[in-house]
């Protein structure tokens, strides 16, 4: 039986989940910066929890962004440093899908325009719809202004997470939206579960953020 553990803290919540003998079990926390004094004791709880090992995970699995610089960088450091110390693969998940595959378990929505806050008045934005029980990418992510995101044709959607605080300045129609959702380490799991299933996980070394914006830092005006 498949043991894969994940975890993200792409933004403002730090969360880890763990996939053993079929069932999940995880520890979810809005703590804005203490991610990197937090995430490695969550993640020793979550398998003293579970009465496991750390060596008895095959793959480890991640929020690989978009999200806030700081906070991907922080997933992407500790995952390789386990990942190279266990010699495991890994699985880098969208955040964005994170936040759709989350609305599908809550909310039971099958079309899902996600949305995060990708601050310097952006969006982070990716559409999804349900695959059976996994959210597929539609068309691909992109950072854009508020008034400029669109949808794909046909059906009901529903909106998920903090971009959707831009109201109205989102030009396009829901159902329904949830601007307070935040990806969550559960959603990377389920999702991650189905890339291992079809073989997609990669060596600790091949693992990449994904910012969607070129410029990651942005220098200080003299």
């Amino acid at each position: 039986m498949t043991t894969l553990l994940a975890l993200d803290t792409a933004t403002e919540a730090c969360s880890v989940a763990l996939l053993h003998d079929g069932q999940t079990i995880s520890h979810y926390e809005v703590i804005p910066r203490q991610h990197a004094q937090k995430l490695l004791p969550m993640i020793q709880q979550l398998l003293a929890d579970a009465g496991l090992a750390l060596s008895a995970v095959d793959a480890i699995a991640f929020g690989r962004g978009p999200g806030a610089f700081t906070g991907v960088r922080i997933a992407i450091g500790v995952v390789q440093g386990l990942a190279f110390a266990l010699d495991r693969p890994v699985l880098p998940v969208s955040n964005l899908a994170a936040l759709a595959q989350g609305a599908l378990r809550q909310h039971g929505v099958r079309q899902v325009a996600a949305a995060i806050d990708a601050r310097m008045d952006e969006v982070y934005w990716g559409c999804y719809q349900a695959q059976g029980d996994e959210m597929r990418l539609l068309l691909p992510e992109q950072v854009i202004a508020p008034e400029r995101v669109a949808l794909p044709e046909g059906g009901s959607w529903f909106g998920a997470g903090t971009g959707w605080g831009y109201g109205e300045r989102l030009g396009v129609q829901v159902q329904g939206s949830d601007p307070q959702a935040l990806p969550h380490a559960q959603d990377i799991l389920s999702l991650a579960a189905h890339g291992w299933a079809r073989g997609e996980a990669m060596a600790a070394d091949q693992a990449q953020p994904v910012y969607l914006r070129d410029n990651v830092a942005t220098p200080k005006a003299r």
